[in-house]
């Protein structure tokens, strides 16, 4: 996922730590309930083997060629009717059982360029190098190998179960998540046309900062808008000595850091958060010399499209209106550009979240369900409910935090590894677990037999 959690999540965890110890008992779960964690836990042993695997030999962006062929393999033999190479490397799962509601599930494959420093007897020991030729190390720092295990399982509950819910099953193993590219490719290889169009899609993320087998969700909006922005601000370089004969555009490059500041603070609702971050200033190479141009690298968050099209233009006007104030001539305007990775903002429509909620919390009567704020990063899941807004859409989350580190956190005794931390390690049975749990119960309702 192309962000780190924020500490919204993990306060969320102790409130609903605190809850749970002052409510009520909840009646237990119906014997039809029991017999899906029973299942999962039998298959424990061979789930946890299938994420070592996938956890050892993690794969970038746009080339997870050996884990969608490894996953298609275990589909097919679920007796799906598996397509493979669908935008890229994407891989298209399709069960028919009689009429009924289409439901797609994702899960994502793709790893990070992360050096793993996590320890793990199976830790990733892949190297590669990046698109742009630079040697790396690969890791699923995100999770993905849990939402790719989860996913089969559930594939395998669901198959092993036809005789209680009809419809279509439409599961999807999705490339490029962390690059914003994989489901944009895969609705455009035809995943809308080509294969059965879902009325329901449903995903889980792992959580970095939610104690493990905890399941979190968020009506409305939940991620954010994600835009990468450029800004090419030109100059006349010079002697670094004779600052008068040149066009400095450090100190423009800085006056334009300083008044985007002002976007959110001063321009923007403080009911409708919006980031506005420079994660990049890049000019010069020499001490005595001022450079002909400065670059500046921004991600840009929002909600709604009216917010993310009104910072994007008041990063246009404002990029502008400094040039002209420090009198630089109309052919050498700072130059910006909105890179086309954009993520658009994940929406839960609220209703049909509450139902997804609400199922989850009579299957986990223990507290470990809890509403959460929206966070400002960012998931490509977003584009298969923005393609058509008439699919009822939920992602949620499960904790992957063990309960020993999340009560040193607690205490202050130690802080938590963000996802794409290095040192990310989830309790990846609980979250294996409670993902699989969570998905079946959720897609058996959806498809239940009238």
């Amino acid at each position: 996922m192309r962000h780190a959690l924020t500490a919204v999540l993990a306060a969320a965890s102790l409130l609903s730590i605190a809850a749970a110890q002052t409510t009520p008992a909840a009646p237990p779960p119906s014997p039809a309930q029991s017999v899906i964690g029973a299942a999962v836990a039998k298959d424990m042993d061979g789930l946890m083997t299938l994420y070592r695997d996938l956890h050892a030999n993690p794969e970038l962006s746009l080339q997870e060629v050996n884990t969608a062929t490894k996953l298609a393999k275990r589909l097919k033999a679920l007796k799906f009717d598996v397509t493979e190479k669908v935008g890229g490397t994407g891989v298209v799962a399709v069960m028919k059982n009689g009429s009924g509601p289409t439901l797609l599930i994702r899960a994502d494959m793709d790893g990070l360029p992360v050096v793993e420093q996590t320890g793990l007897a199976f830790a990733s020991k892949v190297r590669t190098k990046t698109p742009e030729g630079v040697e790396t190390g690969v890791m699923h720092a995100c999770g993905h190998d849990t939402h790719m295990t989860a996913f089969i399982e559930t594939a395998k509950l669901l198959a092993a179960r036809k005789d209680v819910w009809k419809g279509t099953l439409v599961m999807i193993l999705q490339p490029a998540e962390e690059v914003g590219k994989g489901a944009r490719m895969m609705l455009e290889d035809g995943l809308y046309t080509r294969f059965p169009k879902p009325t329901h899609a449903i995903a889980f993320h792992d959580a970095a900062n939610m104690a493990a087998g905890q399941i979190g969700y968020t009506p409305g909006y939940a991620l954010a808008n994600v835009d990468s922005v450029d800004i090419l601000v030109k100059g006349l370089g010079g002697h670094g000595a004779y600052p008068q004969t040149t066009r400095d555009p450090i100190v423009l490059a800085s006056r334009i850091v300083t008044s985007l500041q002002t976007l959110v603070s001063r321009e923007q609702d403080p009911q409708d958060p919006a980031v506005v971050t420079v994660g990049s200033f890049q000019a010069g190479a020499k001490h005595n010399i001022i450079p002909d141009e400065a670059k500046l690298l921004l991600t840009v968050r929002s909600y709604s499209d009216e917010t993310r099209e009104k910072l994007i233009e008041g990063i246009r006007r404002i990029s502008r209106g400094e040039a002209i104030a420090a009198g630089v001539s109309e052919d050498k305007m700072p130059v910006v550009s909105v890179k086309d990775e954009f993520t658009p903002s994940t929406f839960n429509p609220p209703e049909f979240a509450e139902q997804m909620a609400g199922l989850l919390k009579n299957h986990f009567p223990d507290g470990r369900v809890i509403k959460t704020s929206a966070v400002m990063g960012g998931e490509d899941f977003s584009r298969f409910y923005r393609a058509d807004k008439s699919i009822n859409s939920f992602i949620f989350w499960v904790g992957g935090v063990p309960a020993e580190k999340m009560a040193a956190a607690q205490t202050g005794q130690a802080s938590l590894p963000s996802l794409h931390s290095p040192f990310w390690a989830p309790e990846a049975d609980k979250v294996i677990a409670t993902a699989s749990e969570a998905m079946t119960v959720l897609a058996l309702d959806i498809l239940k037999k009238p």
